[in-house]
């Protein structure tokens, strides 16, 4: 996928929460529902790769169950796409603390193919904490949209779960480079 549509699908994403909270009044849910499965239609087909196939069933069964939601809840199910990315990528991620190597690994193993046994173990406990994040993100994000509280889903699913996640991202990357300085990982 070129560079410009991964940062068109990006900008995208995350503007979604906002764009449904300020035109929840103006514009039918199913609206929202078709921009959000455009959205995971241009994933899956950013994962053509050999090394992106992890992330196409997740997908697909995002895309089918927000699908379903919208039939039966339209209203729901424009609120539910943050919900099934997170629960997707969990599944990603997940799934391969049970068929290693860990999803981590896989990423690790790019720029350092000869992992030692303990930088396998850091890269399985990160992924275990990535699909448990996901999975929590997921769950905050449906709670808030069936409970019903528009700005309060808007300010999790648009902000604070980012916010969130970026400082994941960051301490993860320092605890690494402190591992690496003192020889454990």
């Amino acid at each position: 996928m070129p560079v410009i549509a991964k940062a068109a699908m990006l900008v995208l994403s995350l503007a979604y929460p906002g764009a449904v909270y300020l035109g929840r009044g103006a514009v039918p849910p199913l609206a929202f529902v078709a921009v959000a499965l455009a959205l995971i239609g241009l994933r899956l087909a950013g994962s053509s790769s050999p090394a992106a196939r992890v992330w196409r069933a997740p997908l697909a069964g995002a895309a089918a169950v927000l699908a379903v939601l919208a039939l039966l809840d339209p209203a729901l199910a424009a609120k539910s796409y943050p919900v099934v990315v997170s629960l997707g990528f969990a599944a990603a991620f997940g799934v391969t603390l049970r068929h290693p190597p860990s999803l981590v690994e896989r990423f690790a193993r790019r720029s350092e193919p000869d992992l030692p046994p303990r930088g396998v173990a850091y890269c399985r406990a990160v992924t275990a904490l990535w699909t448990g994040w996901l999975l929590l993100n997921g769950a905050v994000a449906a709670g808030l949209a069936v409970a019903g509280d528009d700005a309060a889903w808007a300010l999790w699913t648009g902000l604070l779960s980012y916010l969130v996640t970026g400082a994941l991202f960051a301490g993860e990357m320092l605890v690494r480079r402190a591992l690496r300085q003192r020889g454990t990982a």
